[in-house]
């Protein structure tokens, strides 16, 4: 079964001003869908159809670029929508909470580590939270479309939390200002669902 573009669960100028409306519709309907659809042009024909994009990443064959790059893409941003929302969903609290104190000893010192991951990303990028088996969490960063899922990878663990520093993602809002959009970024997680995430995963 192909893999289908997945809807953002709100509008495209629902994260204003934070994320511009045309930046979100040319990210999701464009870069996106471009993703996906390169994806399952790559794996169609071969034994990696069929398998869910967890299962393709985390048995990746790194040479492979066609499925690095797009399957990457396809689930970097997938996370992506989903830990944002336009209400700020929740807070940060509960088992999640303690895994981000325990390792960083304050909300502010987990940010500023996480902000300075995506700012200093050289290039296209992105930065992660992630979980380790066992609860613990980490910062890092990645470059191009790679994520924590593959082989090889700095980062370990399952990815909760991520955010896009390609420049399509902000240049036509914060042109090159990154540390901007970093910040604007914390306006829109949803905390909910990188709980939801922890949980799952750890």
């Amino acid at each position: 079964m192909a893999f289908e573009l997945p809807e953002l669960g709100y509008a495209y100028d629902a994260l204003e001003p934070n994320i511009d409306a045309r930046t979100m519709e040319i990210h999701h309907s464009k870069h996106h869908n471009g993703y996906t659809t390169k994806l399952n042009g790559a794996i169609a024909g071969t034994d990696l159809e069929g398998n869910s994009i967890e299962e393709i990443l985390g048995n990746l064959d790194m040479s492979n670029g066609a499925v690095r790059n797009n399957g990457g893409g396809f689930y970097n941003h997938s996370l992506f929508w989903s830990v944002m929302n336009p209400n700020n969903t929740g807070a940060l609290s509960g088992d999640l909470k303690d895994a981000v104190m325990a390792e960083f000893g304050s909300f502010e010192a987990f940010k500023d580590a996480f902000s300075k991951a995506a700012a200093t990303q050289f290039g296209s990028g992105w930065a992660w939270l992630c979980v380790l088996p066992g609860g613990k969490v980490e910062v890092c960063s990645t470059p191009n479309q790679d994520n924590p899922l593959m082989p090889g990878v700095t980062c370990g663990g399952t990815p909760i939390l991520g955010i896009d520093v390609w420049e399509h993602a902000y240049y036509l809002n914060y042109q090159n200002r990154r540390p901007d959009y970093i910040e604007a970024f914390f306006n829109v997680i949803n905390w909910n669902e990188v709980a939801s995430r922890y949980a799952a995963n750890k």
